[in-house]
């Protein structure tokens, strides 16, 4: 099996940490967005002393790469192939939307179907939609929401909708088979989806890797 790095600065909160074998060893959040980039580093490195675990002793670095937040994407791809290149590890990324839709998962097991929601301003989110092997049913996009948004799935299924663009589809969604929870990812739902990677050998490439956006990054045109 293997020790594995995780680290995820995709969302409004970041969270690092180290498993062993499938089992988290430790782990540390940031709740200040605009402080992830001095966040990383030093947990990380707090995080190994405390484990008596040097980085080098690691298989392989687990990044959440996307959708989400533009720069914490790009800060949180540039530190994990910072160390894989620094160490020759193997680097592996894995879909921000999937890793909540685990901790959905864990929170509601019966439900049919998980639908993370990361907010993208006004009434847009970046969003898919899993089954309970966490399988792809609707791919990750950018979507904007409308009061019949996912009514075909919801006539004959439970969705949990979760994470920070719920609340505004919860204002507009009144189906009885839609549940709405803000739920907050940690390793333990990064850990098994890493593992499983790891095993499989998914391993993404160093020189080529990039941010999954999930749309072009728009940035205004200064004021004049």
């Amino acid at each position: 099996m293997a020790i594995l790095l995780h680290i995820d600065t995709a969302t409004e909160f970041a969270v690092v940490g180290f498993s062993k074998d499938g089992e988290v060893l430790a782990e540390q959040e940031n709740l200040e967005q605009q402080q992830h980039a001095a966040f990383l580093q030093p947990a990380i490195q707090a995080l190994s002393k405390k484990l008596g675990l040097p980085l080098q002793q690691i298989d392989a670095v687990v990044v959440s790469n996307g959708p989400g937040s533009y720069t914490g994407l790009r800060v949180g791809l540039a530190s994990a192939k910072g160390i894989c290149f620094a160490l020759q590890k193997p680097l592996i990324t894995l879909n921000t939307l999937q890793i909540m839709a685990h901790a959905a998962r864990k929170a509601f097991p019966k439900a049919d179907l998980f639908c993370p929601m990361i907010d993208a301003r006004r009434m847009e989110v970046f969003t898919a939609v899993y089954d309970q092997s966490l399988n792809e049913v609707m791919p990750p996009q950018a979507m904007i929401l409308e009061a019949a948004s996912f009514m075909d799935r919801l006539a004959s299924k439970t969705i949990v909708f979760t994470g920070s663009g719920q609340e505004k589809f919860h204002q507009i969604c009144t189906h009885p088979n839609a549940q709405f929870a803000l739920l907050r990812h940690a390793v333990t739902d990064m850990c098994p989806l890493g593992e499983q990677a790891f095993v499989n050998q998914q391993f993404a490439d160093l020189a080529y890797a990039e941010p999954f956006y999930s749309k072009a990054f728009y940035s205004a045109p200064p004021k004049k």
